[in-house]
């Protein structure tokens, strides 16, 4: 069917024709997808292989069927994108080449999912059989809604998972605590990192450390593990609503906000500290979605925002802490050299490093295409200062 063109400013709209009547709703898509062209309505009488067929043509699949049904149909199809041999992955010559097929690949694969699509009525409610009650999920991620919408399913699945991971949180061993992230911010599963800020000697000082910078906080994690290591006072920067959001309610939570302040900044907040801490995202290449940001930095611009800011901010005999997988390198996107390079421009030197092997999930996954990389993989605390 045909997508009605939105007026400038105003929401997107998906239109469907169903009984022969035409039909509307607001599209809701986090991961930043244009409402789909072509809308058939379709229930638990078509099977895998006709909605498959439907899916890699661009038709999206409004469902009007049973809601458990729905998802046996979007794992269905999942086996049916991923059991599908791609030439290009054994004529991929370089590491490079490998993540780039699959990124394209991941990229196709959302897309081809994201067609199966569920209606909501107002206030986050599913309109169909054995359908689960997720107006908190929705609310966390939406805010409230008093219309009715669209969206796709896998989207809906990834915001019930989110709103586990917040209701649960995840255990940091080296706060004594747990870290409940919001959605759309990067969770802290990855315990190497942690690890290394919780080790790290703290920059010298006779009366203890006043003063540090968390950039780019996210969670507030390492702001709240500077607060546990007797730091005094901790500006945390992000700009991210949601990630501000998030921070303030875990440092809350944590009973820290006394030492730790979370503000609205790009990279650096006012004035300089002896301590500014900054885990970029590690992979220089364009996020496909606003929820991959946290992973993605096109063309290392928040790496060199932060390196070059760096200098301005440092007191006088104070460090930089910059946490970096080098993932990156093991896939030919940046090398060693273009870093230390990067140290020079700014001028800053090296004044220590500390390194740990990633123990995350992913690593342990043989039939990943980038599982070689991932088991070379080193992340490092580049000790920094001013030259």
């Amino acid at each position: 069917m045909r997508q009605d063109k939105t007026a400038q400013g105003l929401p997107p709209v998906i239109c469907w024709t169903e009984a022969g009547q035409p039909c509307s709703a607001l599209w809701r898509s986090e991961s930043g997808l244009p409402p789909p062209r072509r809308v058939v309505v379709a229930d638990d009488r078509i099977n895998a292989d006709a909605a498959y067929r439907l899916a890699c043509e661009g038709t999206a699949l409004l469902w009007r069927g049973d809601f458990q049904n729905a998802r046996q149909l979007l794992q269905a199809l999942a086996r049916r994108i991923d059991r599908k041999p791609d030439k290009r992955l054994k004529a991929a010559p370089t590491p490079r080449d490998l993540f780039n097929w699959h990124r394209q690949f991941q990229s196709q694969r959302a897309r081809i999912l994201a067609m199966l699509l569920l209606p909501f009525s107002e206030n986050h409610c599913i309109p169909l059989r054995r359908a689960p009650d997720v107006r908190q999920a929705c609310e966390e991620a939406y805010g409230s809604s008093e219309v009715p919408y669209v969206v796709a399913l896998r989207e809906l699945l990834g915001l019930i998972g989110a709103h586990e991971w917040r209701k649960k949180g995840v255990e940091i061993p080296a706060l004594s605590g747990r870290i409940h992230p919001h959605y759309g911010v990067f969770a802290p599963i990855r315990g190497e990192y942690l690890d290394l800020v919780a080790a790290a000697p703290l920059p010298s000082s006779a009366h203890g450390l006043p003063l540090a910078f968390d950039i780019g906080t996210g969670t507030g994690v390492l702001a709240a593990l500077l607060a546990r290591r007797g730091v005094a006072r901790i500006v945390a920067t992000d700009m991210d609503p949601r990630a501000l959001a998030c921070a303030r309610e875990n440092i809350e939570r944590l009973g820290l906000d006394a030492q730790v302040e979370v503000v609205q900044a790009d990279l650096f907040p006012a004035g300089r500290a002896p301590l500014v801490v900054c885990n970029p995202p590690w992979v220089p290449a364009r996020p496909s979605s606003p929820l991959e940001r946290a992973i993605f930095d096109p063309e290392s611009s928040m790496l060199r925002g932060f390196l070059n800011g760096l200098s301005a901010h440092l007191e006088a005999g104070g460090e930089g802490w910059l946490i970096l997988s080098d993932l990156a390198e093991h896939l030919g996107l940046r090398s060693r050299a273009e870093l230390l390079a990067a140290f020079d421009t700014a001028g800053l030197k090296l004044v220590g490093r500390m390194d740990a092997r990633p123990y995350h999930p992913r690593v342990a996954v043989a039939d990943d295409p980038l599982h070689a990389a991932r088991a070379a993989e080193v992340t490092s605390l580049w000790r920094l200062a001013a030259i």
